[in-house]
């Protein structure tokens, strides 16, 4: 696999026209490069008939982004009642959304059953839970965690100490009662990773969940539909890091299947992946503010960590391109921050680059996942407007960015005019 590609898919004579109507900071995403990433998933897994990518709604929920992708054949994996509600709204119902929660209210089941949704549940308990709240489907799938059987990784943390999914003795219990109460049709699901690099990772899960299937099969006496392998293939932040190879997992998984479910029904294959999906054609525009010199260099930007928390929380690598000084060297060391009251509202500590000033555009690479979607307004901060940069090379707004009017939408001053302190 070739290394990340740096390259951009707008200009900076493009990004400046679009600012004299909506101002940085925003998220602009690459409809293209969407598009053709959706084709060459499906592609590594043409080889199952009934192959299912449902995207991961939390990684990028905007309708505009559901929408093409619903037309590349995605599905939508949802885990809220807002999410389903957003694939609703878009035309994706029924067994096109596959509900994975966890610590689930009634009425997200409620909801989710009368969407006609798979419902893969989390935990043993939730399927009396289910069952007295909105009735049992005919089609059931549960989440596995395999504890030590699977290594996690740093984002998601290590399987058996994760709050998610059945063990494996709780797995033929619930198949059994689920059978038991009349279910029909069952699905196996797992997703012990996040941000995964190495292809060999998700090959091996597969083989795991295809031994599970063909145990389960042959000890409850049911016939398993599907088996979602899950998402958390990862992108490469990193310059020198390389792009998962999906024809060597399409492939490495197709030979598992062949080789590991030999007489048993056909069976097809779910992902769930989000941020592959739409995380390198994501964009955070935003301009220097400030450059600040005590004990470090600071370029102080429009943007803060309410619009790419990332970094923040976990210490994330997220390339800056500096446009107009592309070719210029990388020469000054700056901690590049917001504006939040938060020492760690940084987007980079001690990166090298160009020589900045005041009023330069920078561009922060792969938030198109996991970017605008953890956005939030502590200290009053505002979320940004979302943009899409189309095929035929215009940019619209899909998401204008929040007012002071928003921020206060939930208060109500009326009342306070009364209330006597």
């Amino acid at each position: 696999m070739s290394r990340k590609n740096l390259a951009l898919p707008f200009t900076r004579k493009q990004i400046e026209a679009v600012e004299c109507t909506l101002p940085t900071p925003f998220h602009i995403y690459d409809e293209a490069g969407i598009r053709a990433n959706a084709r060459r998933l499906k592609a590594a897994f043409a080889w199952n008939p009934g192959f299912k990518e449902y995207f991961a709604v939390k990684a990028c929920p905007n309708p505009f982004l559901l929408k093409i992708l619903k037309a590349e054949g995605f599905g939508a994996d949802c885990s809220s009642l807002p999410e389903l509600l957003l694939a609703e709204r878009v035309g994706i119902t029924g067994e096109e959304i596959m509900f994975t929660s966890n610590d689930t209210p009634a009425d997200e089941f409620v909801a989710a059953h009368k969407l006609g949704a798979i419902l893969n549940l989390d935990d043993l308990t939730h399927l009396p839970f289910l069952e007295q709240a909105a009735g049992l489907p005919k089609l059931l799938c549960f989440r596995y965690n395999p504890g030590l059987l699977k290594g996690g990784n740093a984002i998601i943390g290590h399987p058996e100490e994760a709050k998610y999914g059945f063990t494996r003795e709780q797995l033929f219990d619930g198949y059994r009662q689920a059978k038991a109460k009349g279910v029909k049709r069952f699905g196996l699901h797992t997703m012990v990773a996040s941000n995964e690099l190495n292809p060999q990772y998700f090959i091996d899960t597969a083989e795991l969940l295809f031994d599970l299937v063909a145990e389960i099969s042959r000890t409850v006496g049911i016939a398993f539909e599907f088996v979602n392998l899950g998402g958390g293939i990862g992108i490469p932040y990193k310059p020198e890091q390389e792009a998962v190879d999906l024809e060597r997992v399409g492939a490495g998984i197709r030979k598992a299947y062949e080789a590991r479910l030999k007489g048993l029904p056909p069976l097809r294959l779910c992902l769930e992946c989000g941020r592959m999906v739409t995380g390198p054609y994501g964009y955070l525009v935003t301009r220097v503010r400030h450059i600040k010199h005590t004990y470090k260099c600071y370029a102080g930007l429009d943007a803060c960590m309410a619009n790419l928390m990332r970094p923040a929380l976990y210490g994330s690598y997220h390339h800056i391109t500096v446009l107009g000084k592309e070719t210029r060297p990388a020469a000054v060391k700056y901690d590049v921050t917001g504006s939040l009251c938060e020492n760690n509202d940084k987007f980079a500590i001690d990166r090298l680059l160009p020589e900045l000033a005041p009023g330069d555009l920078l561009v922060i690479h792969d938030t198109g996942a996991h970017g605008h979607a953890m956005g939030f307004q502590y200290n009053g901060k505002l979320r940004s407007a979302e943009l899409l940069l189309r095929e035929d090379g215009a940019i619209v707004p899909i998401r204008r960015a929040e007012t002071p009017e928003d921020y206060f939408a939930t208060l109500d001053f009326t009342g306070l005019k009364k209330f006597k302190a």
